[in-house]
């Protein structure tokens, strides 16, 4: 199996692109609404940060979600990227 898929990190930074792709919001304006920096953002999205708690609700409220949504499947169905659909 690819190392990436089963990376955390990975799999939830592409589970946030996801959703604010979806939303169509960009990274500087999700990283303004959250109050983080914008590279720290794109650290977070390309799976290079292992964000606090306090982080990962500020990007939860910053998408209008809950915790609970911000994870849908991460970390269970490994090899599908459609999972994070």
């Amino acid at each position: 199996m690819n190392d990436k898929i089963l990376d955390i990190n990975y799999q939830f930074g592409k589970r946030i692109k996801f959703l604010r792709n979806i939303r169509k919001i960009s990274q500087e304006e999700l990283a303004f609404r959250c109050e983080l920096n914008t590279k720290y953002y794109s650290d977070i999205e390309r799976g290079r940060r292992n964000p606090t708690l306090k982080v990962l609700e500020k990007i939860a409220l910053g998408l209008g979600i809950s915790l609970e949504e911000l994870f849908k499947g991460i970390g269970h169905s490994y090899g599908n990227d459609k999972k994070y659909l």
